[in-house]
């Protein structure tokens, strides 16, 4: 099958929690990784900690989430939007084909997410209008940077 797009890598794991000092204590504490930011949003409902392990165009955010209100949605602290990001060198051209071949997107279409890059998400369920879907899991697609697709461009020629 041919794709008019690549996935180049992971960008991200987004893990949720009631309380994300307790996500620290493990993530950032006990396994080393670092945290370079941090994100509110009160129309997703989060108060977010960006951490990070590698460099470079291999640098992975791990996001530490936490709802601002728990009793609000989305629910950041629940299993279900915990969840993986990876890295797409055409953004629109992959939510284009995606769509085409009967991929379900969760609401909300591609818009800046808290890196700033651009980003859209497959819906963690298929319906009957779209019957593929994420199969239970959350996928956030990330626009790659410049320096990213140029990065795996090199690997892939080795």
């Amino acid at each position: 099958m041919t794709r008019p797009f690549k996935v180049l890598g992971i960008q991200q794991v987004a893990i949720g929690g009631p309380d994300k000092l307790k996500l620290q204590r493990l993530w950032v504490d006990m396994l080393g990784l670092e945290k370079t930011g941090t994100f509110k949003s009160e129309r997703e409902n989060v108060d977010e900690d960006i951490c990070a392990i590698g460099s470079g165009p291999f640098k992975v955010e791990v996001d530490l989430m936490q709802p601002l209100d728990p009793e609000k949605k989305p629910a950041v602290h629940t299993t279900p939007l915990n969840h993986i990001g990876l890295w797409i060198d055409d953004l629109p051209k992959a939510v284009e084909w995606l769509t085409g071949q009967g991929v379900r997107f969760a609401p909300g279409g591609i818009r800046k997410g808290a890196a700033g890059y651009d980003i859209t998400f497959l819906h963690p369920k298929s319906n009957d209008e779209f019957p593929i879907a994420g199969e239970g899991v959350l996928i956030e697609l990330v626009q790659a940077p410049a320096e990213v697709v140029d990065a795996f461009a090199v690997i892939a020629k080795h």
